[in-house]
Order: structure tokens, then sequence, then C-alpha cells
């Protein structure tokens, strides 16, 4: 199973009174996400799952790939890794997925990276960075290998 995670592009800060959910992207935010979802949509299966957390900025994120999501509660802010990893099917993945792509947030992701990777703690996901991670079969014994990670404002 390959399991790739984005965080959202760069996004606003809330004004008063404004729901966190409502956040929207920044301007360089939109460019983060056209540059990775251009990457992603030359590489990442025509079957893959996508799937995003309700927010504004991650859903704005998914749009820079033109293809169908669903829209997954738990993958909101401050989620726990359970919820995460639960939906995504990791690490068997889900019947008729080899691929499952999670558009969501800091802290949750890079505690999500941590824990498929057997780090002690979580890891830092950069705005608009993508990982991606695969689970395989090597000598009788699972394992997860480091695919790839980008940094939008390298590419």
């Amino acid at each position: 199973m390959d399991l790739l995670v984005w965080r959202h592009a760069q996004a606003h800060d809330a004004r008063p009174g404004q729901a966190d959910l409502d956040r929207a992207l920044t301007a360089r935010g939109q460019v983060q996400a056209e540059v990775v979802g251009a990457w992603l949509n030359q590489h990442l299966p025509r079957d893959a799952r996508i799937l995003v957390s309700p927010a504004v900025r991650t859903r704005a994120t998914a749009a820079a790939l033109n293809r169908a999501w669903d829209v997954v509660p738990a993958l909101a802010p401050d989620q726990p890794v359970e919820g995460v990893l639960a939906a995504s099917g990791w690490p068997e993945g889900l019947p008729g997925s080899g691929a499952t792509l999670i558009v969501g947030h800091q802290p949750t992701l890079g505690q999500v990276v941590g824990r498929v990777l057997g780090m002690a703690e979580g890891c830092s996901v950069r705005k608009g960075a993508l990982w991606w991670l695969r689970r395989r079969e090597r000598d009788g014994r699972a394992e997860t290998v480091l695919m790839t990670v980008l940094n939008p404002d390298w590419m």
C-alpha cells in the first residue's frame, strides 16, 4: 500500500471571529498547491483514493489535482492519528485501493509519518509538502519505505 500525506498549502491567518475551518489559501499557497498537484497528476495512480479534511484550505489544496476526492471529518485539525490511519486503511490498505492520498494538517500529519516510520516522535511536515510512503514485504517481513518528500518551494 502507498500512503501519501499532503499538508495543506499556505493559508491566511484566521480573522477575528473566523472559524479555523474557513481559512483560505494565500496566493503563495495557491501556487504551492498547483506545483505539487501538477507533480502528483504525473505520478499518482489514477485509481488512488483522495481523502481531504473538511477545512477550506485543504479542499483548495486538493482542488489543484482536478480529481474527485472525499471529505473525511476524521482528517480535520487536531484529530487523532488513529482516525487518519483508519481512514486510509494503513497498513494493509482497503479493497481496491493501492494508494491513498491524505490532505490534512500539522501536527497530525507529522505524527502519522512518525508512527508509520517507527519514530519515537513525530516530525514536521511543511506547508504544502508531500510525503510518499510505501508498505511492502521484503524477505518475509513488512517494512515501510520513504519514497519521496516534496517541498513545493524547492520545485
